[in-house]
């Protein structure tokens, strides 16, 4: 990934983004198509921290100009796949002579991101795996490009955002980042959830191949599946299906084991021939206290009641509340946006009239950071939870929030 120019184009990509946020702040014409297919263009070659950031910003494309967000979610199905002669050579490495262990791989990746690649490849014993590699310098380049995106980041000065909010998100980043890295936690995860959670019937994670694995090489048994992203127009009923097992295994994983699958793009879910919801990236785990979660439950019951001093309250516990005067207008505001997802009986994940008033909250919400600034741990688990709520909503859920958080609700006031 070592090339010439790397840090000059990825400042020329911050001084582009900066500056059509800039007129767009002051009421100039806005062109966001034209910066998403600049976006995508150099960040699915460039690969690494921005790129990952962008995806990361994808999650929410509701809330974004709908230009932006098309092109920004391209990189989760889309990206530029690294040649294949870079890819060969961490093979080679792993491996030695590749015929040695393979009648076949595949030169084409089966799936491209920020961080590595994915190829199909056929054994001799005639069993298909699928191969992730790392790309070619990651780690080498790792830091370097941490260096630039944080450099980036101060563009967000510029719209007023604070300090303290820029270097929040900039850490979590760059710990997600270096935690994918590691290909063997990732292989640990994989075995762990797929023995954890054997009794979700509808849930289906790879086995991963410790003996065909390696710092830079991850091998799992090869999982078809339909991508999330693919299923908007799919038949009612088995999309009813997935958002159920998704909100059931998201609610076991948090409040049963305290941890969260904390990259919830859709690229990272699909779903098989029977139905089940598979999990293809295991790489961004995080550990979510039980005082975290409580607080957030508090939250959520606080903003239910419409009370907004005890938001505030729970905002604090969270460590998500600074400064002095709190936006009390703007907690109401935000319960009355929440309250109809929570009302009895299965409520519409897919119903526009939240996410207008969710569009609606958005630079309010960013207004008041000077009050608010979440620490970084509060903000992964935001930004993770707000991702895989966006899943629940391009599936067109319909689930029966209030029957599902009535105990949870129960349990953290105890």
């Amino acid at each position: 990934m070592r090339e010439r120019g790397r840090t000059r184009r990825l400042l020329g990509l911050g001084a582009r983004t900066g500056g059509t946020l800039l007129r767009s702040r002051f009421g100039g014409e806005t062109d966001w198509r034209a910066l998403g297919e600049a976006l995508f263009a150099g960040l699915s070659e460039l690969k690494g921290p921005a790129m990952k950031l962008a995806q990361i910003m994808a999650q929410w494309d509701d809330l974004l100009p709908p230009d932006l967000a098309d092109e920004l979610a391209r990189l989760q199905r889309q990206a530029e796949p690294m040649p294949w002669e870079g890819i060969r050579r961490t093979l080679v490495e792993q491996y030695g002579e590749l015929d040695t262990h393979f009648r076949e791989i595949e030169t084409r990746p089966f799936a491209s991101a920020s961080m590595g690649q994915v190829h199909r490849a056929t054994t001799h014993d005639d069993e298909t795996v699928v191969l992730k590699v790392q790309y070619p310098g990651l780690a080498e380049v790792l830091e370097s490009d941490l260096s630039q995106l944080r450099r980036i980041m101060r563009l967000g000065r510029w719209l007023k955002v604070p300090q303290a909010r820029l270097d929040a998100l900039f850490e979590e980043l760059a710990a997600s980042l270096r935690s994918e890295l590691d290909y063997h936690a990732e292989a640990c995860a994989l075995a762990r959830y797929r023995l954890r959670y054997a009794h979700l019937e509808e849930l289906l994670i790879p086995e991963p191949l410790p003996e065909l694995s390696g710092p830079r090489v991850l091998a799992m048994r090869y999982v078809a599946g339909t991508p999330l992203r693919e299923l908007e127009e799919a038949d009612d009923a088995l999309r009813q299906r997935v958002s159920a097992t998704l909100a059931d295994w998201l609610t076991e994983e948090l409040f049963t084991y305290g941890e969260l699958h904390a990259d919830p793009h859709a690229g990272n879910f699909a779903v098989d021939a029977e139905g089940r919801l598979v999990i293809y990236d295991l790489g961004a785990i995080i550990p979510v206290p039980e005082a975290h979660l409580k607080a957030t439950m508090q939250l959520l019951d606080a903003t239910l009641a419409a009370d907004p001093m005890a938001m505030d309250d729970a905002l604090r516990r969270l460590g998500g509340r600074q400064g002095q005067g709190a936006p009390l207008a703007l907690y109401r505001e935000s319960a009355e946006a929440v309250a109809p997802l929570f009302e009895p009986g299965p409520r519409d994940f897919s119903d526009v009239r939240v996410h207008r008033r969710l569009r609606e909250l958005t630079p309010k919400v960013w207004a008041a950071m000077d009050r608010l600034q979440p620490p970084a741990d509060v903000l992964l688990l935001s930004r993770t939870l707000n991702g895989h709520y966006w899943n629940l909503v391009r599936l067109g859920a319909r689930l029966d929030m209030h029957a599902r958080t009535r105990p949870l609700l129960a349990w953290a006031q105890r």
